[in-house]
């Protein structure tokens, strides 16, 4: 078996190397040339998947190691009878604990206090599910959902419409697919109109697609006053980003999120699992998941302080570094333009390992029962 990858899937040599040549490269170098003689084709979200790049292939199965698929044509895929996989909930633990990051982060720079806060959910699928489990176990936060197709289906959750979140909540946080058509369309949901509607000096959070959000009607607000803070993680055109759109926002990263080393590896091995049922391929043969390295630093110690907000923020933190990526990124406002996109992508190309809280333990000092609860939602061993 002939394989083609992006070479920013972890592990992806190891893995897929028992079952055949393995070819690594750039995703947005990828052209139908290096895929002359490909089987299968792994990619991120970054190579467009589509007829210009298969037709002629001999390609078979396409994967992608993420949630989202908007930039794979699976009409084209499914005409061309070839496979298809994603990653599906991979990374959403990791893009739950970023935004859960995020809140504490202008909690703390605002001296606001998120618990009895409304938080707008927008999109309840694998992340969204996450997003509203630790915004009310964890911060305490009273939480809307608003998710149209679930809500159709029948799915036993109390939904609300996207105006009842625009006006009711604190922080609105989206986690949709982009889909540019019909009833659900997402792209560019939301514009002027709607950013006006929204609570006076809300938080808005887009970690989802960044079509999803008009970025010029987002600055004009921001600029205005009536959104409080943004914070974004993904852009329109990237990589070549809006340099004044991140002066203006309050945190800003390259497209990170779901970027834990523990999300990418499990959508490696989401991805192996599903080439091995479509070739028929036995996996017992094969346990590249022993390479994987444990979390250094595994034992924290920690006195608690009896503020809970705080004590996330601080435990958080050691763990992950929302606001070093955050200036990461700013340094991309003092290049010339022509060199702002190769650095947005260098910035997630050399991503440093994250790990999630889950690979922790915490060892709590102190009277610290309330804290100790939310640590456990948060998934950290507490001991």
């Amino acid at each position: 078996m002939r394989i083609v990858a992006d070479e920013n899937i972890p592990y992806v040599a190891d893995a897929f190397g028992p079952l055949g040549v393995v070819k690594t490269m750039a995703g947005r170098k990828m052209t139908r040339e290096a895929l002359a003689e490909a089987d299968v084709l792994l990619v991120r979200s970054i190579t467009p998947v589509n007829e210009a790049l298969l037709a002629g292939t001999p390609v078979r199965f396409v994967g992608t190691a993420t949630i989202g698929f908007d930039h794979v044509d699976t009409a084209y895929l499914e005409r061309q009878g070839i496979a298809f996989a994603t990653a599906s909930g991979s990374n959403a633990n990791s893009v739950a604990e970023y935004i859960t990051a995020a809140l504490l982060v202008l909690a703390e720079r605002s001296e606001v206090r998120l618990e009895g806060k409304t938080l707008g959910v927008v999109g309840y699928g694998n992340v969204g599910t996450k997003v509203v489990r630790y915004g009310s176990g964890v911060l305490g936060m009273r939480v809307l959902i608003n998710d149209p197709p679930l809500q159709r289906a029948g799915v036993p959750v109390e939904f609300v419409g996207l105006e009842q979140v625009l006006a009711e909540s604190d922080a609105v946080t989206f986690h949709v697919p982009l889909t540019k058509e019909g009833p659900d369309r997402t792209h560019r949901l939301i514009d002027g109109a709607q950013l006006a509607k929204m609570k006076p000096g809300a938080i808005l959070l887009n970690s989802a697609r960044g079509l999803v959000v008009v970025g010029a009607d987002l600055q004009a607000a921001l600029a205005a006053g009536r959104v409080g803070a943004a914070v974004l993680d993904v852009w329109e055109n990237e990589p070549g980003i809006d340099a004044a759109l991140l002066e203006r926002v309050a945190i800003g990263t390259p497209h990170i999120a779901g970027y834990s080393f523990d999300g990418k590896v499990a959508g490696t091995q989401m991805l192996f699992d599903a080439v091995c049922r479509q070739f028929k391929i036995s996996d017992k043969f094969v346990n590249w998941t022993t390479l994987v390295a444990p979390a250094e630093d595994r034992e924290i110690p920690f006195t608690a302080s009896g503020d809970d907000q705080k004590d996330l923020r601080n435990l958080l933190r050691r763990i992950y570094d929302i606001e070093a990526d955050d200036a990461r990124l700013r340094r991309l406002a003092e290049m010339p333009a022509g060199q702002q996109g190769a650095y947005f992508d260098k910035l997630r190309k050399e991503y440093p390992v994250r790990r999630e809280a889950w690979n922790y333990g915490v060892k709590v000092a102190g009277d610290a029962a309330s804290l100790e609860g939310k640590l456990e939602s948060l998934r950290f061993h507490v001991q």
